[in-house]
């Protein structure tokens, strides 16, 4: 008789919280909450200007009000700047042959750079052939001093290489790209450079697990856009209500739902990410804060307020064949109308180009949800990119299907494979 009633009080604990938070993800809280986001007040959420300041404010007050813990003692921001160098010189000799300056880039947040072949960089190569943007982020991942040489098919591409300086966060570590075919005996680089800060904030509240609470589950997205740019029909501020003002409101609904289910087992980690568009500084300085074998899963969530390629009642998962995690969430879905598809658009390698990436390389289960039509949004990165273009509707059922499909992550049920890093490099 004790087991009995101890297993209908369980059921009906489990009933009670599901009654809580029934209601929670409406699609009037989608539409109240991306009219704000993607206001003209917020001036286009552009990193580093007054507007992500505003927008950032207003997230921050909407995990106060959900009831989530703090990041830390000054609220929910998490504060950051970061670099961006100005190059004074950059020289270097190969086996006592000068190099064109323009076959150089210097990864670095040091004024002055000596290196040598006795300065203890290690030497790596990118041949032809290789997938160069997951090469190169593979390796500017292991935080090791560097120089890598480039096969000359990658001439064409090596200049895109200066988008990796354009800013930097503080780095320990060095990374230098030569292009040519060069396996030099004796070489020397030096670079000098001077720095302007610019300060940045993440905003992130936390929801303690209840019995594994260093484990964390992670749900994400980023809040900035691309601000103010060239007129379109007279109208100059690119609002990003779907990218990713969309994903920014599925967080702060996901941060109430599991608040008032009440029974997360594990830690869960919500954050909005600022500086994804100009280099994923946000995501990058949030994953330094957490041991990576501690991360059991993150849900990044961008563009989801359009239809997919499949109609309504469905998302893609990037990455979807690098761990079990897209799995787990179709079971989890199973009898609903939802599903979730793997990526379709492989060719555009959107797995390395999100917010989970950083953590992904760490081997995280670390995925992104998305419905974007990557061959043909018509709003992509446009100022018609305006909450009327928005299904609210079918955006409200993707919030629901990731909280649904998520709960046994959350509860400590299951837990994905991890993504083997090896094939990320």
């Amino acid at each position: 008789m004790k087991k009995i009633f101890l297993v209908l009080g369980i059921a009906a604990h489990v009933a009670v919280c599901a009654q809580k938070a029934d209601g929670v993800i409406t699609v009037n809280e989608v539409r109240r909450i991306e009219q704000v986001l993607a206001s003209d007040d917020f001036q286009g959420r552009a990193a580093g200007t007054l507007g992500i300041d505003k927008a950032a404010l207003f997230i921050s007050d909407e995990f106060k009000k959900a009831g989530l813990k703090p990041v830390n003692t000054e609220g929910y921001l998490q504060s950051f700047a970061t670099m961006r160098p100005k190059v004074k010189s950059v020289k270097g000799e190969m086996d006592d042959v000068e190099l064109d300056t323009k076959n150089i880039m210097v990864i670095t947040t040091k004024p002055d750079l000596k290196v040598n072949e006795k300065g203890g960089y290690q030497v790596e190569y990118i041949k032809a052939g290789e997938n160069i943007g997951a090469k190169v982020q593979g390796l500017l991942q292991t935080k090791k001093n560097m120089v890598v040489f480039m096969d000359t098919s990658f001439t064409k591409m090596f200049p895109r290489l200066a988008g990796l300086k354009r800013q930097l966060l503080p780095m320990d570590h060095s990374v230098i790209f030569v292009l040519g075919h060069y396996q030099p005996k004796e070489f020397t680089i030096k670079a000098e450079h001077t720095f302007d800060e610019t300060k940045m904030a993440n905003v992130v509240g936390i929801l303690p697990g209840k019995s594994r609470p260093n484990e964390y589950v992670i749900f994400s997205a980023h809040h900035d856009h691309i601000g103010i740019g060239k007129p379109q029909n007279g109208d100059s501020i690119y609002n990003g209500a779907n990218d990713d003002a969309a994903g920014t409101t599925a967080v702060i609904l996901l941060a109430n739902y599991f608040k008032k289910l009440g029974n997360n087992e594990r830690t869960i980690v919500f954050a909005t990410f600022t500086a994804e568009e100009i280099g994923g500084f946000g995501s990058q300085y949030f994953s330094r804060q957490y041991q990576p074998e501690q991360v059991v899963a993150m849900f990044n969530i961008e563009m989801i307020g359009t239809e997919s390629k499949w109609g309504k009642n469905s998302a893609f998962i990037t990455g979807f064949e690098k761990s079990d995690m897209g799995t787990i969430l179709q079971r989890n879905l199973e009898g609903s109308a939802f599903k979730f598809y793997p990526d379709p658009y492989p060719d555009q390698q959107l797995f390395y180009r999100s917010d989970n990436a950083t953590l992904a390389y760490l081997g995280v289960p670390a995925h992104t949800i998305s419905t974007a039509k990557m061959d043909k949004e018509p709003y992509y990165h446009s100022a018609d990119d305006e909450v009327e273009t928005l299904d609210l509707q079918n955006m409200t059922e993707i919030i629901k299907a990731i909280a649904q499909s998520s709960k046994s992550i959350v509860g400590g049920k299951e837990t994905p494979t991890r993504v083997k890093t090896e094939e990320l490099r």
